[in-house]
């Protein structure tokens, strides 16, 4: 296929800075599920929604269409939430590149990569293609990849496929990524009043706080991570003493066995921090994903090589701290290859990602179905 042209790509910056401004925090993706949807069905395109929000308990189960062309099926799977936006999204193109003109995140993560699957299929359906498509529309990414997990892999026909979620420059290819456990901490203690009876209170917020001050966080080497994410407990005021806590963290790891073992850390520090302030906690610990390593010779990733060559971009294999809907799709045993897509910032209100960089994941995707492999 040629490269977008000029009318291609001023329908992809409408259509994206569109879906952007169509807030979708993860377990409210209607309203961008049935965007996309109306933008395929004027494609003539069929979209399947499957029963994911049983399990998410969203409003919206995630979407599959295909496109039949001449060769090999492939399948593009992107997500259709974003973290909660803390400001209402009007994006606008500053010094060549979008972001949102409030002080919240722009969606770029992950509607960049809607937006290019869309023009994909319009291109596809027009002109065509040397591939069948197979696209997926996850929800619930951004809460540890539950729509995906929820979604029946055995509805694909493909034998592999690509997700674009990185915000990296375009050229990365992810070829590592963690294995990522949830811990959930209930501290309880005692209530008392905190002017007159304080000494017979036993403060659930103290023994939060003297587990994490103990705790290792942050980036521990070169392939593991732990953060407390969320705390959150007492009364609304300050004369009680709090009886209860609610702590929140995580741990990830490209090596099982290192996650393992800062998991069990965490727990031994969270069971001292109650100790040391004689309170009671229950702690939850749930692995949410596990994590891959692909081999360097995966077919998908010699033609996504291919493909960011021919288009002028530099391919580099790395190992990333992150995730993606590709950790889900490469344990239910189909070969998924996360590219980098130029995006910037996710998760922050910085967020934003290049005019250039949305044009070159559309070239480069238009590249892609001429070159993978039958």
């Amino acid at each position: 296929m040629t490269r977008a042209d000029a009318g291609e790509r001023a329908r992809l910056h409408d259509l994206f800075s569109e879906l952007c401004g169509i807030a979708s925090p993860s377990g409210s993706e209607r309203r961008c599920a049935d965007r996309v949807t109306a933008e395929l069905g004027a494609l003539g395109v069929a979209v399947h929604e499957d029963a994911a929000a049983q399990t998410t308990g969203g409003d919206c189960g995630n979407l599959i269409a295909r496109i039949d062309g001449d060769g090999p099926r492939i399948l593009l799977c992107t997500h259709l939430d974003t973290v909660s936006p803390l400001a209402p999204i009007e994006p606008v193109v500053v010094d060549g590149g979008w972001e949102n003109a409030n002080e919240g995140i722009l969606g770029a993560d992950n509607k960049a990569a809607v937006a290019v699957a869309l023009a994909l299929a319009r291109r596809c359906v027009t002109e065509r293609a040397a591939v069948s498509l197979e696209l997926l529309f996850t929800v619930c990414e951004e809460r540890a990849l539950a729509g995906a997990k929820a979604f029946d892999v055995g509805q694909l026909a493909s034998p592999f496929g690509y997700v674009f979620d990185h915000a990296t420059p375009i050229g990365e290819i992810v070829t590592a990524s963690p294995t990522y456990y949830r811990l959930e901490a209930l501290f309880r203690g005692r209530a008392a009043h905190a002017g007159i009876r304080p000494e017979v209170g036993r403060s659930a917020i103290v023994a939060a706080a003297k587990a994490i001050a103990a705790m290792r966080l942050g980036r521990l080497d070169g392939e593991t991570t732990a953060n407390v994410g969320a705390i959150d407990g007492g009364e609304d005021g300050t004369n009680v003493v709090p009886e209860r806590c609610r702590l929140l963290a995580e741990a990830r790891s490209l090596d099982r066995g290192k996650v393992e073992s800062v998991v069990a850390e965490l727990v031994d520090r969270l069971q001292d921090g109650a100790n040391a302030a004689e309170c009671d906690v229950d702690v939850d610990v749930e692995r949410q994903f596990d994590g891959y390593r692909q081999r360097s010779t995966l077919p998908a990733i010699a033609a996504a090589e291919t493909a960011l060559r021919a288009c002028g971009y530099q391919s580099r294999q790395i190992a990333s701290g992150g995730a993606s809907d590709a950790n889900v799709l490469q344990a239910a045993g189909l070969a998924c290859v996360n590219l980098a897509n130029g995006t910037e910032h996710n998760h922050e209100p910085t967020e934003r990602v290049s005019v250039a960089a949305l044009e070159g994941m559309l070239d480069v995707a238009l590249t892609l179905v001429d070159v993978v492999p039958a």
